[in-house]
């Protein structure tokens, strides 16, 4: 061994559901950040851990896969990163993190990182849960089996993170500890022919001068190079190689994936028997009996809905006293600021445009935090992969199947890890038909904006004596969302992405129990992210648009506030001076507002907004949301808080919508306003950080302009046809 480098690198491997992040999280405990992979849009987790006799070593956590093989951008990024392809770094040790309860799957995978020489060390996870259905596993034959060290561990019980961390510390000082033979060797004479064709083309600096991993590239380059992958930085050589290998192999009537896939399972058969012992005949595991409830075409369907709907009346009623609180809070600190500060420029901005706007977006946290813990349960759970399921169903009617859902579920979260997330779907056709209705689904950042609407225009009653109005209508919008998704996925699916439907391929993992301190950090990690987004862009855009709402200052106005008040004062007694006092008040900060540069623009588009029943207000808010959605709050902070009478003292933006009038006095929200509104933020695709993910993983803004173009549209006919035909019935 050479001299050493210091740190080390550790990096954690495994088929998704295996424990892998728990562990991770286990090994370096808070000291951990997520970041992305150079030059790729996905999340990156990397930690320290400190090793007996080595001191700290850098921990990254790989993204689970199945394999090795890869057809997709994504699914390449495991290779690179675990055999050190070019930019990556090979890894000092690879931490192979097995389920102890699917051993056969999982060692594919292992056999694949030891074929490519990086040394390796086992953590064979979940040994409890395979002896509570009566099976056990021989360590040490398992170890003597695979040639590499092997340690029991239970990453949800903190069960041997020492050892696990010793042995790696081991292989670490001595790498050929965690090096072994090939498990498997190719016998057929025409597959050595293809290997010894491709090894010839890989490239010496994917190799290093080892002959076991030149070979270990030429099977996967068999494997995953054809005329339909989307893999970068393939040399041509080695495309014309497996081009030619792949030719050969269908003139004599072979298969490469069966002879090379075919033969590391048939060693895995053979050698199971040897270190797995079953002890008894178990019946019908927990898993399973779950499962003949929760994925029956009838049951299945209706548990998720109700489970659905307690999520989003919970949204409701858990976190209205945590926003009481928050409102609390800043309404005191913008009091705090105004008593401190004397009037003009500089109270102005801080109290109208920073608090009022950054706050009436902050006041929602609670809410969006409780959104992201359910996500992160029903994920750690396994009852994710369970809707998966059940929307394929559905969603093969469409012309995909339900790991299409996924994304779409994560969706609910936010759009733009949703749109990266369609990285692990093979074909191009299916990411971005995906993409194009990610948008679609009722993300978090739409929930202040229906949070506020529905908490400020409909009251807390109740249908039917137990059902709530405000949760039940939550759980519509979730529900319209939803639907129109669908139907735009079968619209899309038939005319500008049509192509024929993959059959479903999706792990259903055992039933767990959740996590709490994973899930926790989950969303801490997420709400962390809104706020830094509220921090940024949001403050920015709140800043922006309290400029063009206060300025130009001291702009012409048609009427003489001053010689009103001049007349008001000579001509009325006392009692009637202060009502007249405030009525001209209240009309000169309209005035002053509808002469703003946002003013002007809100006026502007009016004629085009107002069939849906929004007025120019409304349309000042509709353009800052297009910087991201939950702006549009922030903007009717700004925009009421600038507008609000001078006696009426501290107010909720809620309260201020209520209030809202037009010159004629009638309401200008009204129940009707609210739903059409909602339906617009339904539909319309206002986020440019989405636009720009798309951007990213399709190289063109092509795609991002039909998006923005056809979901715009779709929100205002949606909405006209909503308002308007409220109106013809008699609504108002």
């Amino acid at each position: 061994m050479g001299e050493a480098r210091l740190p080390f690198r550790v990096a954690l491997a495994g088929n998704p559901n295996t424990g892998k992040t728990t562990l991770f999280n286990r090994l370096t405990g808070s000291d951990q950040k997520v970041g992305n992979y150079p030059g790729i849009t996905v999340d990156r987790h990397t930690g320290h851990m400190r090793l007996p006799g080595i001191g700290h070593v850098d921990v990254l956590d790989v993204p689970g896969a199945y394999s090795l093989s890869a057809r997709s951008p994504e699914e390449q990024l495991a290779i690179q990163t675990i055999a050190g392809i070019p930019p990556y770094p090979t890894p000092d040790v690879v931490v192979q993190v097995l389920d102890a309860t699917q051993l056969s799957r999982n060692l594919y995978l292992l056999l694949q990182i030891i074929e490519t020489g990086v040394p390796v060390v086992v953590a064979l996870n979940m040994t409890d849960m395979l002896a509570a259905r009566g099976e056990a596993i021989d360590v040490p034959a398992l170890e003597q089996q695979l040639g590499v060290p092997v340690v029991a561990v239970s990453a949800l019980h903190r069960q041997g993170l020492a050892e696990l961390s010793g042995r790696v510390a081991e292989v670490l000082a001595n790498p050929d500890l965690g090096r072994t033979n090939w498990r498997w060797q190719p016998q057929d004479g025409a597959l050595l022919e293809d290997m010894a064709l491709v090894s010839a083309a890989v490239p010496e600096s994917w190799c290093r001068g080892s002959l076991s991993r030149r070979r270990s590239f030429s099977l996967w380059a068999l494997l995953s190079i054809d005329d339909a992958d989307e893999l970068s930085a393939v040399p041509e050589d080695l495309r014309n190689a497996v081009a030619a290998a792949r030719a050969s192999a269908t003139r004599d009537n072979r298969e490469l994936e069966s002879e090379v896939i075919g033969g590391r399972y048939r060693w895995i058969d053979e050698h199971l028997p040897t270190f797995l012992e079953q002890r008894s005949t178990p019946g019908p595991s927990r898993t399973e009996r779950l499962d003949a409830i929760l994925l029956h075409p009838a049951s299945g369907f209706l548990i998720f809905l109700a489970l659905m709907g307690v999520v989003f009346q919970t949204l409701f009623s858990g976190a209205d006293p945590a926003i009481a609180f928050v409102e609390g809070v800043f309404g005191t600190f913008g009091e705090a600021i105004e008593d401190a500060l004397l009037p003009g420029f500089l109270r102005d901005f801080l109290v109208n445009g920073v608090v009022a706007g950054v706050g009436s977006v902050l006041v929602f946290l609670p809410q969006i935090l409780l959104l992201f813990l359910f996500i992160g349960l029903m994920e750690d759970t396994g009852y994710m992969a369970r809707v998966a399921f059940l929307m394929d169903r559905i969603m093969k009617s469409l012309g995909l199947h339900g790991r299409a859902f996924v994304p779409m579920m994560s969706g609910f979260a936010c759009a733009v890890p949703a749109i990266m997330a369609t990285r692990t779907m093979e074909r191009r056709r299916d990411r971005f038909l995906t993409m194009m209705v990610v948008p679609l689904m009722t993300c978090s950042a739409r929930l202040p904006v229906y949070s506020l609407i529905i908490a400020a225009l409909f009251p807390p009653a109740q249908i039917f004596g137990f059902v709530p109005v405000q949760g039940l209508l939550m759980v519509a919008m979730y529900l319209f969302s939803t639907v129109v998704a669908l139907l735009a996925l079968a619209v899309l699916g038939r005319t500008i992405f049509r192509g024929p439907r993959v059959p479903l391929i999706l792990e259903l993992p055992p039933y767990r129990r959740p996590h709490l301190p994973t899930v926790l950090r989950m969303v801490a990690q997420r709400g962390a992210v809104f706020v830094r987004e509220a921090g940024s862009v949001i403050l920015v855009c709140t800043i922006g648009l309290w400029f063009l709402l206060s300025h130009p200052i001291n702009p012409p106005l048609a009427t003489d506030y001053d010689a009103l008040r001049v007349a008001a004062t000579s001509n009325l007694e006392t009692a009637a001076l202060e009502e007249r006092l405030a009525t001209i008040s209240s009309e000169e900060t309209g005035a002053l507002l509808r002469a703003s540069y946002a003013g002007r623009v809100g006026q502007a588009i009016e004629p085009v907004i107002e069939p849906l029943g929004f007025d120019w207000k409304i349309g000042v808010g509709l353009i800052g949301a297009f910087a991201a959605r939950e702006v549009f709050v922030s903007t009717m902070g700004v925009v009421y808080g600038l507008g609000a009478e001078e006696d009426e003292g501290s107010h909720t933006l809620r309260e201020s919508i209520r209030r809202a009038t037009h010159a004629d006095g009638r309401p200008v929200y009204t129940p009707l306003v609210g739903l059409s509104l909602m339906v617009f933020f339904a539909l319309a695709c206002q986020c440019m950080a989405t636009l720009a993910a798309v951007r990213r993983e399709t190289h063109t803004w092509r795609w991002p302009a039909f998006m923005l173009v056809y979901m715009t549209a779709l929100a205002w006919c949606a909405s006209f046809l909503l308002y308007q035909g409220g109106l013809w019935l008699g609504f108002s």
